[in-house]
Formats: C-alpha cells, structure tokens, sequence
C-alpha cells in the first residue's frame, strides 16, 4: 500500500507497478489517489529507481494527472494488494471473574485445554500403568 503526502498528512493510494522497456530501472511504482478527502485533488505519483539506488519521481494533479494515468495504463502490471491482512479474529469467549462478566480475546491457537505439558514425565514415573489397555508409542 502506498501513500501519498497531500494537505500535510499521508494518504493512502492504489499502487500499480508500471513495466518498464528500458530497462534503466529496478522498480517503476505508480501511486494515484482518486481524491484528497481535504481538497479533493486527484493526484498520480511515478516513483522509480535506477541500478545505482537513485530515486526520480513524477508528480501530477488534477487534469494533467488524469492524462498521465491514461497514458500509464497500458504499461500497468500488476496492482499491490491494498488491503490489511487482520492480525487476529474478532471472536471472544465470556467468563466470569469475581461475579463480573468479562471478555477473553486471547487467540484460540494459544489456548492448551486438555493437554498435558508434563506428559513425559508421567511415562516416567510410571503413573500411567495403573490405567488398562494403554499404549504409548514415541
């Protein structure tokens, strides 16, 4: 996800890579924002880096702006994935804490209910021969 500094805050863009026939680059990106939402300017943004990690970038508004997307648009790749990939879910179990109801939103992959860390240990001490019909193979 790119973003584009418009009207003293980062904003947040579609980002395209743009092919590049030259070959004097190692990366063409092409940010347009659609819309600034505080002054409402449509703005498309070329960055692209040479072999020797300089950086040349290309910044349009407006009308020019639309012009040098339609012109861009045939060179489009690919567009980057502009979307957040949510870190963890939005579930959560209710338990009770001194009488208060509360909420648990701990991941259900790092709950360990029902297993047995010290199992080893029990194989060798030898507790678990007092139940029948029991086999353990490691």
């Amino acid at each position: 996800m790119g973003y584009i500094q418009c009207c003293g805050a980062l904003r947040k863009t579609r980002t395209y890579e743009i092919e590049d026939d030259s070959h004097k680059f190692k990366t063409c990106i092409l940010d347009v924002l659609q819309c600034c939402p505080v002054c409402q300017n449509y703005i498309v943004q070329l960055t692209r880096v040479d072999y020797m990690n300089n950086i040349c970038s290309i910044r349009k508004r407006n009308t020019k702006a639309v012009k040098f997307f339609i012109k861009l648009k045939p060179f489009i790749i690919h567009e980057f994935d502009n979307y957040k990939v949510q870190s963890g879910s939005k579930f959560f179990l209710y338990y009770n804490e001194f009488g208060t109801k509360k909420r648990c939103y701990s991941s259900l992959r790092s709950l360990k209910i029902g297993k047995l860390d010290n199992f080893e240990k029990i194989i060798v001490n030898s507790k678990i021969d007092k139940i029948p019909n029991f086999s353990y193979d490691k």
